[in-house]
């Protein structure tokens, strides 16, 4: 097929597309490169069939020619990382919202199917642990900036269902749970990306809050093994589906093994929210998906453990930083 990637300059679109090329489609990855990278695009940049378009998903008209040239539509482009959305709030809540309302109804006038990728940032302050996609919500009050990217990916969800119900428009929608791997940077806030480089370098780890938080990162080679199995499914039309791993670690664990996988000297050093991000800021305790229905309709089951994502994800950011590996003697 031909497929169209919004965002496909970023971490995770760059890595479908790629996964995408190597499954004998041709890709056509739009981005605006406000976070995208075209570094990101370098092992596959030159693919015969592979072709790069700098836009944005708010220019209707450029997306409405796409979209009618292709055969499916994968949506990922958003603004991203913490750090982004609270010094950039219109940006991300305009880009989140009002490109996803444009994909959608241009997917719709030309019937393309649409695999759009929302958040685990959607459940909110929930305490129903795991998350399950029925789940009610509970999000934080409207001036704590962090909570504009939940609710503007919540507003994403409920347009595509609308598109679903009134137009028959083939979407699923796929929740992330912090998704990790190559090619991410700390930029924008990224835990692990900051967190390795900082052990390499022999700076301090930082841990925000007191680091009993917990998460489940997941390796974004089964995100996107995710996305392409419930792009192939006609039962998925019109879900919701978490995805990502359900392996759960503390943040201060987290630093832990990273120190130890670098064989790094570097201090652990807990830091307060309002230090970094300020009073626009809150955190939730814990953030864990329930994986049932992906595993019912789809079969999916994570194969990347915490351990060799983190492994792959060291060996990265060495060869970027131009440095020895540690783990190299280890993995061999």
């Amino acid at each position: 097929m031909k497929i169209l990637v919004t965002g496909g300059a970023g971490f995770i679109g760059s890595h479908l597309a790629e996964e995408l090329l190597r499954r004998d489609h041709e890709v056509w990855a739009l981005d605006d490169l406000s976070t995208g990278r075209l570094e990101n695009l370098s092992p596959f940049q030159r693919h015969a069939r592979f072709r790069f378009l700098e836009g944005s998903v708010m220019d209707a008209p450029l997306v409405h020619g796409l979209v009618a040239q292709c055969d499916r539509v994968f949506h990922l482009a958003a603004a991203v990382g913490v750090k982004y959305v609270l010094e950039n709030p219109l940006r991300s809540l305009l880009t989140n919202i009002r490109g996803t309302e444009v994909v959608l109804e241009a997917a719709s006038q030309h019937r393309r199917k649409v695999i759009l990728t929302s958040s685990s940032e959607v459940y909110g302050k929930g305490v129903a642990v795991p998350f399950k996609e029925d789940d009610d919500r509970l999000i934080g009050p409207t001036h704590k900036l962090r909570w504009s990217y939940a609710s503007g990916k919540a507003v994403d969800e409920c347009l595509a269902h609308a598109y679903h119900q009134q137009h028959q428009l083939p979407v699923v929608i796929v929740r992330c749970f912090n998704t990790c791997g190559p090619r991410q940077t700390g930029a924008y806030g990224m835990v692990i990306p900051n967190m390795v480089q900082r052990a390499l370098l022999g700076q301090p780890i930082l841990v925000f809050g007191d680091g009993q938080q917990t998460r489940c990162f997941s390796a974004v080679s089964d995100v996107v093994r995710a996305m392409l199995l419930l792009a192939d499914s006609r039962e998925a039309e019109g879900q919701v589906f978490n995805a990502g791993t359900d392996e759960e670690v503390t943040v201060l664990e987290l630093a832990r093994k990273i120190k130890r996988l670098c064989q790094s000297d570097s201090p652990i050093e807990l830091v307060p929210y309002e230090q970094v991000y300020g009073q626009s800021f809150e955190d939730m305790r814990r953030r864990v998906p329930d994986l049932s229905r992906i595993r019912r309709v789809v079969g999916y089951r994570p194969l990347a453990t915490l351990d060799r994502l983190l492994e792959a994800i060291v060996r990265d950011a060495c060869e970027r930083l131009g440095i020895a590996c540690p783990i190299e003697v280890t993995a061999a």
